[in-house]
């Protein structure tokens, strides 16, 4: 830095000499940039996973209700069996994103966000061992043209370390665009000790 001061400093040094010494200045992050921009291009993406073209199912598209059961039975498999994505997908308008919320430890929030093909590159390694998830309670608001739904949910899923189980709710927005119903987003929490599941949003005991 101090080279760099000393450029600056010098009687005549003008315009040029100014240039060279931001010049100076700049050199190690242009070639921090460069070094990361190679990695990068030496990186291998994870691969995509196939997601099928296909039509929505009538059924599935037609009410609020059709879009929900649709919506858990894309998610339910079993070990090694294909998953339902081109289904899945037609449930979704182009614009849709996926919001995970949990609570670390600390009681930090924390937070994921995927679009659909993210989402499906994500989850494939987990569902390919096989995936349950069931819903156990639902609210349902619905305004002229646009739905909120809160639906709770218990999942279980094969993991190294063994079965898992957990608890969250599904936060979903929906519209019909006066031929189907879509889902606009889709915002779920994962249950945890310092964030339980208000009692509101769970079965009546």
């Amino acid at each position: 830095m101090n080279t760099y001061l000393t450029i600056l400093k010098r009687p005549g040094c003008g315009r040029f000499g100014r240039r060279l010494a931001a010049l100076m200045l700049a050199l190690p992050i242009i070639i921090m940039l460069a070094l990361a921009a190679q990695a990068a291009q030496g990186a291998t993406p994870a691969p995509a996973v196939e997601v099928p073209s296909v039509d929505a199912r009538a059924d599935d598209v037609a009410s609020v209700d059709g879009l929900m059961r649709a919506f858990y039975e894309v998610v339910n498999v079993r070990p090694e069996a294909p998953r339902q994505w081109g289904r899945d997908r037609t449930l979704y308008g182009p614009w849709v994103r996926f919001v995970a919320t949990s609570t670390a430890a600390n009681g930090a929030p924390q937070v994921e966000v995927w679009d659909h093909q993210q989402l499906v590159n994500e989850s494939e390694p987990l569902v390919r061992r096989g995936f349950r998830e069931r819903e156990i309670h639902r609210s349902t608001r619905v305004y002229g043209h646009i739905a909120h739904v809160d639906s709770t949910y218990e999942t279980e899923y094969a993991s190294p370390s063994g079965l898992q189980r957990s608890r969250g709710v599904n936060s979903i927005e929906m519209y019909f665009d006066g031929k189907r119903w879509w889902i606009s987003s889709v915002m779920w929490m994962t249950e945890a000790p310092q964030a339980p599941i208000p009692a509101e949003l769970l079965p009546p005991r």
